[in-house]
């Protein structure tokens, strides 16, 4: 999106590969602190603890977590079956910084690139490798090691952005990769936004996050919100409330698992665009585990279900209780 869109999760082996590590001898990894199921990932190790500690801030889950995952996906969407399959995860945006950072949607990327080009010289690993594994943290994230690397920069627009159409959207979205997305997929990866914000929004207010409209007034792509200080993309906004979408969209209410299983299968996908998957190798085991989240939903202070717009025709909107104290506004997001 050509908003900074900010995200921390990523994508999760399934139970066959899960279970077929559960019965293959471990390797002693030449550190001699890990051991792996493949050797192949055990120089991997260093590379995510050097991340963990000099990137993330000791493991903190902050800006430079969300704009890797922004990062990723702006990577390996970039491909079209219309077009031949040419691209998708294959580390062109990194590679080719000075032609891709300059698309409309890629804006702001080349902070997040900057920052992580010194630990792929450094591990003397690909670009498209590279970009699978800078999170903060996942369940079992799929770095495998084998990626296709870009000999050329990916084709300006092939990324969605805030003020496409629903259409635009699902359509881009379908003709990324061989079989593509389907409808319910999209929502998957946009829960991403849920973690979502903006820093490039109005070059006038630099580092104003939005307000009813960010800076002096509304931008393209982004619509009025509810709360001080949330910026709502144009794009979320339609997608939650249009009939191919809004149903699965209203599901992930109060239900993190849902949110959290369905956004590992989505990036997962992205994260393969591309590439043969049976090719790779899963080296999962090498991100830490996250935090569990077990906290009810609630309606932020003075607003209740009376301030929802009911889309889904199928399911009415969950019963939420309000969150006590003043109106809920937002900080300004600072630039790096």
């Amino acid at each position: 999106m050509a908003f900074k869109t900010l995200a921390a999760l990523l994508s999760v082996v399934g139970s066959i590969q899960l279970a077929s590590a559960a019965l293959t001898k471990r390797v002693a990894c030449p550190d001699g602190v890990n051991t792996a199921t493949n050797a192949a990932c055990c120089n991997l190790f260093a590379v995510r603890d050097d991340i963990q500690k000099n990137l993330f801030e000791n493991g903190q889950c902050g800006a430079e977590a969300h704009e890797s995952l922004r990062l990723t996906f702006h990577d390996g969407i970039a491909i079209s079956n219309k077009a031949g399959n040419v691209g998708g995860a294959d580390g062109s945006i990194m590679l080719f910084d000075d032609v891709e950072t300059n698309f409309h949607p890629n804006v702001g990327l080349d902070e997040i690139i900057n920052l992580q080009k010194p630990f792929v010289a450094k591990h003397n690993i690909s670009a498209a490798d590279f970009q699978q594994l800078p999170r903060c943290s996942a369940p079992a994230i799929l770095p495998r090691p084998g990626r296709k690397v870009a000999t050329g920069p990916a084709p300006d627009g092939l990324v969605p952005e805030p003020f496409h159409t629903v259409e635009q959207i699902l359509d881009r979205f379908a003709d990324a990769g061989p079989v593509g997305f389907e409808d319910v997929e999209v929502v998957w990866a946009l829960s991403a936004h849920t973690i979502a914000a903006a820093n490039d929004v109005d070059p006038a207010t630099p580092g104003l996050r939005g307000t009813t409209f960010t800076g002096k007034g509304g931008h393209q792509g982004e619509v009025q919100s509810a709360i001080k200080g949330v910026m709502r993309l144009q794009s979320d906004h339609l997608l939650a409330r249009d009939s191919r979408t809004n149903c699965e969209w209203q599901s992930f209410v109060n239900n993190p698992q849902k949110l959290h299983d369905r956004f590992i299968d989505a990036w997962l996908k992205i994260s393969l665009l591309g590439s043969d998957q049976d090719t790779m190798i899963d080296c999962s085991e090498v991100i830490p585990v996250p935090k569990t989240i077990n906290v009810q939903a609630t309606f932020p202070p003075s607003l209740t279900n009376k301030n929802v717009e009911q889309a889904c025709a199928d399911t009415p909107f969950p019963t939420l209780k309000t969150a006590p104290g003043p109106a809920t506004v937002v900080a300004p997001v600072p630039k790096n």
